[in-house]
């Protein structure tokens, strides 16, 4: 696969690899990807707006730059911008692979940081020297105007130019809670959502606050996903309920999607309206109670949206699968092309 360097969310060449629950392959232009539904299926899209999560700034004891990368909320509400979990850097910017980035100077509970016209405290330091549990001062309103004026979306190499807000929110970004954007939802736009309208396929969201996708430390990257909060409106978990008591199609578009509604199926079956906490790691040890196929982006092996793959397709068929989107020079990350893959027998 290659790198996707372009930010633009919806090129007319971008190619879409379907498979189907026999594991048959077929390639379609993205654009196209209404004529994989069917009439009664019910889409389910994330609406989360995308932070400007990366924060350069100064650690007070030591003086040295950093950058912050803020990574995960610590608690299910997502509209108190005090707190969060972050990811902290040395001084750099994304114009470095971030497995090349220095690290940052020893940080220690109580350190504190500016950033910008923010002033920072270090709380505590979570299960990895730079990742940390982050308190900012002043009131939500000096919070969300100084991560407004002085954020950047998180960004990495393969992207040349910098990237503004407006490349990284699709076209039904509502709340910002996600620290990097839900991008399979960047193949969506009016004309498709009118088009499953005429066709009789159902479109419905929930809120997922997608994290940091990539650290370039291995045992952080290990750490991934980190637990990411979630919302489920009361006509989103009845329209799913109401598919899976039909018998119809529920497709995902995305990973935080697939995420999200299988955190909050009940033991009972019934997807669960209201915010919760999505805490496991989905991949081929788990069995799928909801979600019937998933519009995701390209992933290279090893990345944690890769191993959540597995719990669509068995192992032989999503090597299978990669060999495909190798030979045929798919793009990955987050403008690249993308993959939809209805679930399948898994082998064990």
């Amino acid at each position: 696969m290659i790198p996707e360097s372009r930010a633009i969310q919806r090129p007319p060449e971008a190619k879409l690899l379907a498979v189907d629950p026999a594991g048959r392959i077929r390639e379609l232009l993205r654009a196209d990807f209404v004529t994989l539904l069917r009439n009664g299926d019910l889409v389910v899209a994330n609406d989360a707006a995308t932070l400007p999560a990366s924060l350069h700034g100064t650690h007070i004891p030591s003086g040295a730059a950093v950058e912050v990368r803020l990574a995960g909320w610590p608690s299910a509400r997502l509209d108190d911008p005090r707190h969060f979990y972050a990811i902290v850097f040395g001084a750099g910017d994304y114009r470095q692979r971030t497995e090349d980035r220095p690290p940052p100077p020893v940080l220690r509970p109580g350190d504190r940081l500016t950033l910008g016209p923010l002033s920072v405290r270090i709380e505590a330091l979570l299960r990895h020297p730079r990742l940390a549990s982050l308190c900012f001062d002043g009131t939500l309103d000096v919070i969300w105007a100084g991560l407004a004026s002085h954020g950047r979306p998180i960004q990495y190499a393969h992207l040349p130019a910098p990237l503004a807000l407006w490349d990284v929110w699709t076209p039904i970004a509502a709340v910002p809670v996600a620290f990097e954007p839900p991008s399979a939802g960047f193949a969506l736009d009016w004309r498709s959502l009118a088009l499953m309208r005429s066709c009789g396929i159902r479109f419905a969201t929930l809120t997922h606050a997608a994290g940091i996708s990539s650290t370039g430390d291995p045992a952080l990257d290990n750490l991934l996903p980190l637990d990411e909060p979630y919302s489920i409106p009361t006509t989103t978990a009845a329209a799913v309920n109401t598919a899976r008591a039909h018998g119809t199609r529920i497709i995902a578009i995305g990973t935080t999607v697939v995420r999200a509604l299988e955190a909050a199926v009940a033991s009972n079956g019934v997807v669960r309206s209201g915010s919760g906490v999505a805490t496991e790691r989905i991949g081929a040890q788990t069995n799928l109670r909801v979600v019937d196929a998933v519009l995701t982006g390209t992933h290279e092996p090893g990345t944690s949206h890769h191993a959540l793959l597995g719990a669509f397709l068995d192992e032989t068929s999503l090597r299978r699968i990669d060999a495909e989107l190798d030979d045929g020079h798919y793009r990955t990350h987050e403008f690249g092309d993308s993959l939809f893959i209805e679930r399948g027998s898994r082998a064990q």
